[in-house]
């Protein structure tokens, strides 16, 4: 009887782990409120916190304010399991953009991630994703080696762009016919907005910030994250 009792209790114990495994790792969609910017964030294996987690908080930011029009901010990955970034954080997608009916996007953002410079360009589905979103988004973001996304998905040809400051040398010699920019944190040319990265992406993401909503909701965000914002003091370049 006892060995009977102990095999019971065995499990029942290993099936509880198992159902608090599983709710740790189940999915569920955000609430998207309507009259608001749908932003997406593309995550992948390898995906560096910063170039994540900097914008991320900048637009989340927007929903604080009073009298815009704020954001809702996602992220959507090729799988539902847990994205592991380079500094080891999991994250659960919120969508999945190969199987899931995804909003409409209106602003994407590309951080950066481990292999954005070999093997995620060679990712045809992840390419043709960035591509379809791009047509109808209002603005198309990359921060650090994010860019060479957009430049193997042909957004950024005849554009003018930038990236990491270290990969712009690369990047010059995977794209040569590309307008590729040193000096500068970040260059705006037409819908698409390239970004140095690091924590410089607070910086690109309140210039959209303020380009949406003004210079006075771009500075009440920045005093909420306590960072010193003036676009003025920021080595930029805007493409008319």
């Amino acid at each position: 009887m006892r060995k009977i009792l102990l095999f019971v209790f065995i499990i029942t114990l290993t099936a509880c782990q198992q159902t608090k495994k599983s709710e740790k790792t189940t999915k569920t969609s955000p609430e998207l409120k309507p009259n608001r910017y749908n932003v997406a964030f593309l995550i992948m294996d390898g995906t560096y916190n910063t170039e994540l987690t900097a914008p991320y908080d900048i637009f989340q930011h927007t929903i604080f304010r009073e009298g815009i029009k704020p954001m809702n901010v996602f992220t959507v990955a090729d799988k539902d399991e847990p994205v592991t970034t380079f500094e080891g954080m999991r994250i659960i997608p919120d969508f999945n953009y190969l199987k899931d009916k995804l909003p409409k996007i209106d602003i994407l953002v590309v951080p950066s991630a481990e292999h954005h410079l070999d093997t995620d360009l060679e990712n045809k589905e992840m390419i043709a994703f960035v591509q379809e979103v791009a047509k109808d988004a209002k603005f198309v973001t990359s921060h650090c080696d994010g860019a060479f996304v957009l430049a193997k998905a042909g957004l950024l040809d005849k554009k003018v762009s930038t990236t990491f400051p270290s990969d712009i040398d690369k990047m010059r010699e995977m794209f040569p016919d590309l307008d590729i920019r040193k000096e500068v944190l970040f260059v705006h040319d037409d819908k698409y907005i390239t970004s140095a990265g690091g924590a410089k992406s607070f910086e690109a993401a309140l210039y959209l910030c303020e380009l949406l909503y003004g210079k006075d909701i771009a500075k009440s965000i920045s005093r909420g994250l306590v960072i010193d914002w003036d676009i003025t003091k920021v080595p930029h370049l805007v493409v008319e």
